[in-house]
């Protein structure tokens, strides 16, 4: 099957983990608070669950909650990314991995058999918005596949022009929701901002479903 090109690697190109890193270096030291994310999931499950950073980049949510005490994975097919957050917590597990192929049985995540679901999958970073072209669906399947029953799927993401890069294409939320539901995932809250503020139809969204205890799991 051909391979698919991501939307990311199409904005961003082969060399943007450093680049990245050094964005949210001058915003942490400008006074910006750049760990919305780790405490919005940090509000949702105790410390000590597993939590896996979906297309993690240079690992600062998963490096933050890992900070809080929770046990982190991150996974993103971005080697440039990944180099940095090695590089920064070489004590975490750091997956080279495409969302589009994930599931319980990938290489390095340990969700199957003698290993242990995750607790929490976080997408944060317009991860959505920014798969390949028509593997977004197949991306939530198998990220849904990866969770505990109970377990929780927080994404957030741009819905318009002003909250995405150049060149992304919209995810709309009720396709989202038809593609959480596909992959046995209820919606339970969404908020406009990092900051859990109530979603009032905005152009920002962060999405939290819920993995239906007794739904059949993806395959």
């Amino acid at each position: 099957m051909e391979e698919l090109r991501s939307r990311w690697t199409e904005i961003a190109g082969e060399d943007a983990g450093e680049r990245y890193a050094a964005r949210f270096a001058e915003l942490a030291a400008s006074g910006a608070d750049v760990h919305g994310e780790a405490r919005f999931c940090a509000a949702l499950a105790p410390p000590g669950s597993r939590v896996l950073d979906a297309g993690c980049g240079t690992g600062r949510v998963a490096i933050r909650l890992a900070e809080l005490g929770y046990e982190c994975t991150g996974v993103d097919l971005d080697e440039s990314m990944l180099a940095v957050a090695r590089s920064r917590a070489p004590e975490l597990t750091w997956v080279t991995g495409d969302l589009s192929a994930l599931g319980p049985e990938a290489p390095g995540l340990d969700a199957s058999g003698a290993g242990r679901p995750f607790d929490l999958v976080v997408a944060a970073g317009n991860v959505i918005p920014l798969l390949a072209p028509g593997s977004e669906a197949r991306a939530v399947r198998g990220l849904a596949a990866l969770l505990r029953p109970d377990g929780l799927l927080v994404a957030g993401f741009g819905l318009d022009a002003a909250h995405l890069p150049p060149a992304s294409a919209t995810v709309g939320l009720a396709e989202y929701d038809a593609w959480c539901g596909v992959a046995g995932l209820a919606l339970e809250r969404r908020a406009a901002t990092w900051d859990g503020d109530p979603y009032d139809g905005g152009g920002y969204a962060v999405s939290v479903h819920r993995r239906i205890p007794d739904g059949t799991s993806p395959k």
